[in-house]
């Protein structure tokens, strides 16, 4: 039996109940899975949204109740959830929630956690959450040195070295221990999540043209550069440093399996413009497999059935995908 992938609610006030109850109207016959949260609350936006939901007491009935409705995993929130209207008095259930999940993943009752949208702000108000997202957070419940975030699409692969600073600060950021760590977790990751035997990485220069020789940089030349070369010795398949805007066309993204770079615009942007609905946020280096949808709260649209489910879609897919990837690999 293949366990069910565990869905936190995210924040009740955002689209991700929304988004779960018109996800399981797609994935009901494909992929299991439950959420894990406000069962009244999910209840009543299903009610709205004529999608019917099912309270479980175990993740090991979330297959079964699949055919009738949504699989939820009760956890109450402590105060009704307006829609668009966070309540920081909801924040503690909200982070219990994500804790909870990865309790189940690495249990092994879950085969692996889907996260719905957070608000970091609200959480940091009503619950101390002293971590810029659930990356962080996810790394600190399991132990995990160096989380690497990757943006996956069907038709492109992307890691950002650096990522949630502003781009006056990469170049300090950038160290070659950081891109070093960041290519290994990147090799592994595709290795036992993704089923790729021999990993092929295109790494981005910092600057245009990749430095052009050092006329435009030198990081290229004294970081990235060396960092390539000793871990193409080990057997690593790396091309690089390679100029960003030749990077991410049809018959340059034949040649790779994953492009790392080295900002968070540089990698974001292409993937965004060929993908923006499909992409996936995907944590790597973890000791489970973690999904989410690549969108935050929208909380200007929450309760007026205008979410649309397609990027949460593609991260349960990927997250079976990927948990029965490294099922295999285990």
């Amino acid at each position: 039996m293949i366990p069910p992938i565990a869905l936190t609610q995210g924040d009740p006030a955002g689209i991700g109940p929304e988004i779960a109850l018109k996800a399981w109207t797609r994935l009901a016959g494909e992929v299991a899975f439950f959420v894990l949260g406000d069962a009244d609350h999910m209840t009543e936006v299903g009610r709205g949204l004529g999608v019917p939901v099912r309270p479980i007491a175990d993740p090991a009935e979330a297959g079964a109740r699949m055919a009738e409705g949504l699989p939820v995993l009760p956890h109450p929130m402590p105060r009704p959830t307006p829609p668009g209207r966070p309540d920081p008095a909801n924040a503690p259930a909200v982070v219990e929630i994500i804790a909870r999940a990865v309790a189940l993943a690495r249990s092994g009752a879950a085969l692996a956690v889907c996260t719905n949208p957070i608000n970091k702000k609200a959480l940091q108000d009503g619950a101390g959450f002293a971590f810029p997202g659930h990356t962080e957070f996810l790394a600190s419940l399991c132990g995990a040195p160096l989380p690497v975030m990757m943006l996956a699409a069907p038709a492109l692969r992307v890691v950002p070295v650096t990522i949630h600073i502003p781009i006056a600060e990469v170049p300090r950021a950038l160290t070659a221990d950081l891109l070093e760590r960041t290519l290994r977790v990147t090799w592994d990751g595709l290795r036992r999540d993704f089923g790729v035997a021999r990993p092929r990485i295109a790494v981005a220069g910092l600057n245009p043209h990749a430095g052009e020789g050092g006329a435009m940089g030198r990081e290229e030349i004294a970081l990235i550069t060396p960092v390539l070369d000793r871990l193409r010795a080990e057997g690593m398949d790396l091309s690089g440093p390679r100029s960003a805007d030749t990077l991410f066309h049809a018959a340059a993204r034949a040649n790779y399996d994953v492009a790392v770079c080295m900002y968070h615009d540089q990698a974001l942007i292409p993937l965004k413009t060929l993908d923006f609905d499909g992409g996936v946020n995907v944590t790597l280096g973890l000791d489970f497999v973690r999904s989410s949808p690549d969108h935050g709260t929208a909380y200007d649209i929450a309760g007026q059935n205008r979410a649309n489910p397609s990027s949460l879609i593609a991260a349960l897919r990927l997250a079976r995908e990927m948990g029965l990837a490294r099922a295999r690999a285990a």
